[in-house]
């Protein structure tokens, strides 16, 4: 697995006398978190300390069988500490437990010569959590929004994907008013009336989920997943074993991360490609929506809908970004963004459904008052590796493309990066 970003470190201080069913409880704890398929946990071992009974524990000469504090440390991603801490709680009768939201910069098994050929059992995310198909639909609201789950597999009784939940689900079929990231971002107001919508619309996950869903073998090659994701612009798969019981995710950005992390662009330079269609240039899209400084909010809105994107890069006279405005930034800055008008129009960018159009005042905000500055931009002849490194760091999914004189010529995804890395990825095994 090929982790980056967001996580939580769980920290358990005991004693190393502590016992869990005969065996010293730091080793019981190890071995419960590597059973379930946890990231990774160190023990280590303290020479003082003292705790909730205030006795004083140390190592020296005179006392070698004192009862030495021990901490155990244990990383891991959000959903599996949610699914394990009530079991670990269990097990720790007499100690201090901590946890912390963590920055992971890199976590992985090893590098790989031909990382594409590993099984997606490698990379996917275990431990997801998963809901049955009669799930209250307020269940699901609360798993996805307040908790955080960016991704619901529905499964049956016998483990069985029968569909999956995601944010074009709930916007869709539910009455959600924004996508899951922007849910902080709405209003009290909003949010009641948000909720009222879902709970008329639908009663069990069964209503509110996509299927078919598409799932992919565990035992299958990341390359097979690769393809899926391009052929069918999907951003995550189920993963099943041989019998088709769900056993975790794996998601466009892991196979991002993986290839960055096996072919780093340590040094980020300007490294032209040789190979007609695997540039930065190739691969952008060519026509990415623009708008002056002084554009008012209602050009910039049908500069969004004219394009179905849900970000706007601000230029100038020249055609140099100097900001990026996404519907996030609208909702979050605009003195509009709470209107049920402009809601559903922003909305509609993600579902593809008109909305009637939001009568706005002319002139009272610009562009200017609503982007976000400056804008991380890529050169044209960037390497696809130093670009992906730029869009995993800064956790960009479209990167502004600028020419020699700093314009603006399009705008780089993820999707389309993917597969032009793919494509390179190809090309260099060929060569060997």
């Amino acid at each position: 697995m090929i982790m980056q970003g967001k996580a939580q470190r769980v920290t358990i201080y005991i004693g190393e006398s502590d016992r869990h069913h005969g065996k010293p409880l730091y080793l019981a704890l190890l071995e419960f978190l590597k059973k379930e398929g946890a990231m990774g946990a160190t023990v280590t071992r303290g020479s003082a300390g003292f705790g909730a009974h205030s006795r004083i524990h140390t190592a020296t000469i005179v006392s070698l069988s004192a009862d030495l504090p021990v901490v155990v440390e244990w990383v891991d991603v959000i959903e599996r500490i949610e699914q394990l801490l009530p079991q670990v709680r269990a097990m720790v009768d007499d100690g201090l437990i901590t946890l912390e939201t963590i920055d992971v910069v890199q976590y992985a098994a090893g590098r790989q010569p031909d990382p594409l050929a590993q099984p997606v059992s490698s990379v996917m995310r275990s431990g997801v959590t998963t809901v049955p198909p009669n799930a209250p639909v307020q269940q699901v609201v609360d798993l996805l929004i307040a908790r955080g789950h960016r991704a619901l597999p529905v499964v049956d009784e016998n483990r069985r994907v029968v569909g999956i939940i995601t944010d074009g689900d709930l916007l869709r079929l539910s009455g959600l008013q924004a996508r899951l990231s922007l849910q902080d971002s709405l209003s009290p107001e909003v949010l009641r009336r948000q909720f009222t919508e879902i709970a008329a619309k639908a009663d069990r996950a069964a209503d509110i989920m996509s299927q078919p869903v598409r799932t992919i073998r565990s035992d299958a090659p990341l390359r097979e997943a690769v393809d899926l994701f391009l052929q069918q612009d999907l951003k995550r798969l189920p993963v099943v074993d041989g019998e088709g019981r769900f056993l975790g995710l794996i998601s466009r950005v892991d196979v991002l991360r993986l290839i960055e992390y096996n072919r780093p662009a340590a040094d980020v330079k300007r490294q032209p490609a040789q190979r007609a269609g695997a540039t930065v240039t190739d691969l952008m899209e060519k026509n990415a929506p623009t708008a002056r400084p002084s554009a008012d909010l209602e050009t910039i809105l049908q500069a969004l809908e004219r394009s179905r994107q849900r970000r706007v890069v601000v230029v100038d006279e020249r055609g140099v970004p100097i900001g990026i405005i996404s519907d996030g930034d609208i909702l979050r800055r605009s003195q509009h963004g709470q209107e049920p008008g402009l809601i559903d129009r922003l909305r509609g960018l993600v579902t593809g459904e008109s909305a009637p159009r939001a009568v706005l005042p002319e002139g009272d905000e610009t562009a200017a008052d609503l982007m976000t500055a400056p804008v991380t931009v890529v050169p044209q002849d960037i390497s696809l590796y130093a670009a992906l490194a730029i869009m995993l760091r800064d956790r960009i999914k479209r990167l502004p493309v600028v020419d020699e004189e700093g314009r603006l010529l399009g705008l780089l995804g993820r999707t389309s990066l993917l597969r032009g890395l793919v494509a390179s990825e190809a090309s260099d095994l060929e060569k060997e």
